[in-house]
C-alpha cells in the first residue's frame, strides 16, 4: 500500500529533551536546540543525528531538522526512533501533524509526547516519502543557501564595526592622533544620545490579524536579520508597536544576543526592547553597537540575578559609552552598513516567499492530495 492508517507514534517516537543550565554549558560546536531552535552551543552531545526536534509548550508546530549531533533541552521534544522512515520526511510530516494542534488540558498550550502518539494519522510508504523530501527539501535548500549568504553579510558588517570602533582603524587613522584613547574629532557619547526606547503599546483587539508579530522566538541569536516572524493571530497580551528600520533587542537571559533591524512594520514581544535611532545616519551605528559582542557582555553584566528570568534595563543600557566620529566619517561609515542592510532585507523577504510556497505544498502532499 502507498498509504496506511496509523499512530503518529507508528510514525516516530518522542521524547523529552534533557536540562542543560547556561552556568553549566561549555565551550563547543554541539548545538542546544531548545522549543525556539538552535539556542547555543555546547561541547557534548545529548543525541544523534540525524534529528528531528519540536517545542513542547508555547507556539505549537515549529519543527528543527538538524544534520549534525545535538543536545535537545527539555522544553523541547525530540524523535529517537524513526520506526525505519526518511528522518527528513519525519520533520515534515511532524509539522504538518502538530500544525494547529492545541493542547486541551492546560491554560499554557503545549503538547504531551504521550497524546501526540496516539493523533491518528496516514502515512506513505519509504517511496513516496523520498518523493515528497524531494520536493520540499527544494525550498529548504533554497533557504539555507540565503541564511548562509545572510551570514557572511553579518560577518563583513561586523567586521567592519570591529575596524572602526574596536581597533580604530577607520579610514584616515593613519594620520589622527589618539587623545585619552579616542581619535581626535570624536566625541564620546551614550547610547541614550544617539536613540531611545519606544514604547508603543497596543491590545490585541486594535490589531489587524496579518499584522507582523516578532517574538523572541523569531530572533536568531547573534544575527542582525529578523527573517521570519509571525502574525498578530499569536498575539494575547499588549504589545509594542515598531516600524521598519526600528531596532529590536531581546532583553531576556539567554535571549539578549537577539538583536536585529525589522524588515517590516509590525508589533514585537512585550520581552524586547525597541530602539529608534535619533537620526538616519546613526542606524548603522546603533545598529552594529547594540549587536557587538562588547554591549551585550555589558548589558549581561547588568542584569539583576536572583530570577529565573533576568532581564535587561534600558534605563542602564542607554548608559553604555559611543564613540561618535564626525558627520562625514559618520555617514561614510552608515553609506557602508546600509547597502549590506538593505542586501538582507531583500534575502530576508525571498525567504518569506519561499516558506510560504513550502508551507502551501506541505499539507496537501501529507494528505495525498497532490499525487508525487
Amino acid at each position: 500500500m502507498s498509504w496506511r492508517s496509523c499512530r503518529l507514534g507508528d510514525v516516530l517516537t518522542l521524547k523529552r529533551g534533557h536540562d542543560l543550565p547556561e552556568h553549566t554549558r561549555q565551550e563547543g560546536d554541539v548545538p542546544v536546540v531548545s522549543s525556539s531552535g538552535i539556542t547555543g552551543r555546547h561541547k557534548e552531545a545529548k543525541a544523534t543525528a540525524p534529528g528531528v526536534v519540536t517545542g513542547r509548550y508555547g507556539t505549537i508546530g515549529e519543527v528543527f531538522y538538524l544534520e549534525e549531533d545535538y543536545w535537545p533541552l527539555n522544553t523541547a521534544l525530540y524523535v529517537i526512533d524513526f520506526k525505519g522512515n526518511d528522518p527528513r520526511f519525519s520533520a515534515y510530516f511532524l509539522r504538518n501533524v502538530l500544525k494547529g494542534y492545541q493542547s486541551e488540558k492546560a491554560a499554557v498550550p503545549g503538547v504531551d509526547r504521550n497524546v501526540l502518539h496516539e493523533i491518528k494519522v496516514r502515512a506513505p510508504s519509504l517511496t513516496l516519502q523520498l518523493r515528497i523530501v524531494d520536493i520540499l527539501s527544494t525550498y529548504d535548500d533554497l533557504i539555507e543557501n540565503n541564511r548562509r549568504r545572510m551570514v557572511l553579510l553579518e560577518e563583513s558588517a561586523g567586521l567592519l564595526y570591529r575596524e572602526w570602533f574596536v581597533r580604530l582603524r577607520f579610514p584616515g587613522y593613519e594620520h589622527t592622533p589618539i587623545v585619552d584613547g579616542m581619535p581626535k574629532g570624536w566625541e564620546r557619547k551614550t547610547l541614550g544620545d544617539l536613540c531611545s526606547e519606544i514604547r508603543d503599546m497596543v491590545l490585541p483587539e486594535a490589531l489587524e490579524p496579518d499584522t507582523p508579530y516578532i517574538g523572541l522566538e523569531h530572533m536568531p541569536r547573534r544575527s542582525i536579520s529578523l527573517n521570519e516572524w509571525g502574525t498578530a493571530e499569536q498575539v494575547t497580551s499588549s504589545k509594542s508597536r515598531f516600524k521598519a528600520g526600528e531596532i529590536i533587542f531581546g532583553k531576556i537571559r539567554p535571549y539578549f544576543h537577539k538583536v536585529g533591524v525589522a524588515f517590516v512594520d509590525g508589533v514585537a514581544s512585550s520581552d524586547a526592547i525597541v530602539v529608534r535611532p535619533a537620526d538616519n545616519t546613526l542606524h548603522g551605528l546603533v545598529l552594529m553597537t547594540m549587536s557587538s559582542d562588547e554591549f551585550v557582555a555589558v548589558t549581561a553584566q547588568q542584569m539583576k540575578e536572583g530570577s529565573k528570568m533576568p532581564r535587561a534595563d534600558w534605563k542602564q543600557m542607554k548608559a553604555y559609552s559611543v564613540s561618535l566620529p564626525p558627520p562625514g566619517q559618520l555617514s561614510v561609515f552608515d553609506g557602508m552598513i546600509q547597502p549590506i542592510v538593505e542586501q538582507l532585507k531583500l534575502i530576508s523577504f525571498a525567504n518569506q516567499k519561499l516558506r510560504a510556497a513550502r508551507d502551501h505544498l506541505l499539507p496537501r502532499l501529507m494528505s495525498g492530495e497532490l499525487a508525487v
